[in-house]
C-alpha cells in the first residue's frame, strides 16, 4: 500500500477512535504532503512524501529544542509525542556504525584530508546513505565527518 494511502487509512481510524493528538498528526502529515503535490504540480511518490515527513521531524525537533530552552517542557514533550507519531511513517534510521561506514568510504572515494573537503564528504555520504534507504539526519553525518576529517 502506498504512503499516501496509509496516511489516510491511519487517519480515519485515529478519527473513529478519537485520539485526538494523533488525528491532529496525521492530518497536518496529509496537509504538508498535499501543499507539496500542489508546488509540483502532481502526485507524490512514496519518496517525496518520506521527505515530507522529515522535513515535518525536523520541525518538531527544532521546536522541542526550543522550548527546553525556553523552560517550557510541556509543549516539547507535545512537540516529541508528535515526532514519535511521524516516525511510524518513516523508514528505518542509520544506526552510527552505518554513518561512520558512510563517511569512511566518503572519505576514502573522495581523497579528503582536511576539514576544508567537508562539503564533498557529507555529499558523498549522504547520498550512499539515502541510496540504502536510510532515514539519516544530517547532523550526524556532519559530526561523523568532522571526526572522521579532524575538524
Amino acid at each position: 500500500m502506498a504512503l499516501a494511502e496509509t496516511l489516510t487509512k491511519d487517519l480515519t481510524a485515529a478519527m473513529k477512535a478519537r485520539d485526538a493528538a494523533r488525528t491532529s498528526v496525521l492530518r497536518m502529515a496529509k496537509a504538508a504532503v498535499k501543499n507539496r503535490e500542489i508546488e509540483k504540480g502532481e502526485a507524490l511518490d512514496d519518496a517525496e512524501i518520506v521527505k515530507a515527513l522529515q522535513s515535518l521531524v525536523k520541525q518538531r525537533e527544532d521546536s522541542a529544542e526550543q522550548y527546553d530552552k525556553a523552560s517550557r517542557p510541556e509543549l516539547a514533550e507535545k512537540e516529541r509525542a508528535e515526532i514519535t507519531v511521524l516516525e511510524g511513517y518513516l523508514p528505518a534510521g542509520a544506526s552510527a556504525e552505518e554513518i561512520e561506514a558512510a563517511v569512511a568510504q566518503a572519505v576514502e572515494e573522495t581523497g579528503a584530508a582536511s576539514p576544508k573537503e567537508m562539503g564533498k564528504v557529507m555529499k558523498a555520504a549522504m547520498a550512499a546513505l539515502a541510496a540504502s534507504g536510510k532515514a539519516v539526519d544530517g547532523k550526524q553525518v556532519n559530526a561523523a565527518a568532522k571526526k572522521k576529517l579532524g575538524g
